[in-house]
């Protein structure tokens, strides 16, 4: 079955993690991806360890369901592919510093002269204006700038990141939606247009109550490790074995609690009959909780307060999750064929649409693969290919194999 966006043509000069991701959103949802790679080393997440048979899994993570074009875009002939194809492209993304596209003959108003519906994607570390736009950013440094890392973890702790690319693969969803909301327009205007998106504009809309927060209280938020700054009790317990994650937001829920707890006593109990008497005393209710827990394993636990409608869960492992029957139930994994890698698997996009789903179709290429292939489409005959590989402007996967 086609994908939403089968028909749809994206020119992806990413690299790293934020831009990849974007547009693997759009690849599973059906969009043809021309990835367009440097020489030699392609995208740099191409290097990214640990590896799985020579493959960084960064690079597998975020690259399925795309073609894999080598193009030296330093040299004129390479820009001059191109702009080839642009002119019968849908969409462009780019995530490069800022104006640096320009700088390199591709940014959106020279592209729009070629293909003046085009939609431009430019997905950056700060955005286009203010005083950081031109910065480089990474994930960890978006997420220092936008407050994340601030209010990260626990307090007296050591200050970590969010240890998943949030910010990136935020971003991503941003742009993805923006591209998306850009082709509905198209479609009712056959207008193209200019998307941006940025990790420091998704950091900060992610930390936008705690900012309300702030504006409301004058107070700075404070870090609250696994807990809740509103509701007590809220956060991970020790079982005997594990940590057990609880999450209680009312009375009601507090008062099953209590029921598994065999502690009734402490729905009318002064200090925690109301969440926020809860909140004033959660260390103390914490330390109370614990030491009923110690008694029993987690996974033990966490039936037993399933039973009673308390949300609850194991903290688990990422080993636990790989083989969890939750994921598994769900169909989260999709088994895709890979040419050196033996039962190799890759978690879908977390929707489904029921009539034109997402879907897994092919392993991320290998760096060129695609070269020849899209070349010929663009009329290229042998004699021009031949001579742009000899001139090192495009590369195969052959000649990769070649230089290593």
């Amino acid at each position: 079955m086609a994908g939403p966006l089968s028909g749809i043509t994206i020119v992806d000069v990413t690299t790293n993690i934020s831009g990849p991701s974007l547009t693997m959103i759009l690849a599973d949802l059906g969009a043809e991806i021309i990835k367009i790679e440097r020489p030699v080393t392609g995208d740099d997440s191409r290097g990214m360890g640990p590896f799985w048979e020579g493959e960084g899994v960064y690079f597998l993570h975020i690259n399925r369901n795309k073609k894999s074009v080598v193009i030296d875009l330093k040299k004129d002939d390479g820009r001059k592919i191109v702009y080839d194809l642009v002119e019968k492209a849908d969409v462009f993304v780019e995530n490069f510093r800022y104006k640096k596209a320009e700088k390199m003959g591709i940014g959106y108003e020279k592209l729009k002269e070629i293909n003046p519906s085009l939609v431009y994607c430019s997905l950056s570390a700060y955005g286009q204006d203010g005083p950081l736009r031109e910065r480089s950013g990474y994930d960890a440094i978006a997420q220092a700038d936008s407050g994340i890392i601030g209010i990260n973890g626990a307090e007296g702790s050591e200050i970590a990141r969010v240890p998943v690319s949030v910010l990136d693969q935020g971003s991503a969803m941003w742009g993805a939606i923006g591209i998306i909301s850009a082709l509905f327009h198209k479609e009712k205007t056959g207008e193209g247009q200019l998307v941006t998106t940025s990790l420091y504009e998704t950091g900060v809309f992610w930390v936008g109550y705690h900012m309300l927060s702030w504006l409301a209280t004058g107070k700075e938020p404070k870090k609250n490790g696994a807990g809740h700054t509103a509701f007590a009790p809220y956060g991970a317990f020790y079982a005997s074995d594990a940590p057990v994650m609880i999450g209680i937001s009312n009375n009601s829920l507090f008062s099953r609690l209590c029921k598994v707890l065999g502690k009734e006593e402490w729905v009318t109990d002064t200090r925690y009959e109301t969440n926020p008497k809860r909140i004033e005393n959660r260390e103390n209710l914490r330390v109370a909780i614990e030491n009923i827990l110690q008694s029993k394993p987690a996974d033990e636990w966490v039936k037993l307060l399933a039973e009673a409608g308390v949300p609850s869960s194991k903290v688990k492992k990422i080993s636990e999750v790989v083989g969890d029957e939750q994921a598994e139930a769900i169909k989260m994994w999709e088994s895709v064929a890979h040419s050196s890698i033996e039962g190799f698997k890759l978690p879908r996009l977390p929707f489904e649409l029921s009539m034109s789903p997402a879907e897994i179709k092919q392993a991320p290429p290998k760096l060129g693969e695609n070269s020849k292939d899209i070349l010929k489409k663009l009329g290229y005959d042998e004699a021009k290919i031949e001579e742009l590989l000899s001139d090192k402007i495009v590369q195969t996967i052959e000649e990769k194999a070649q230089t290593r």
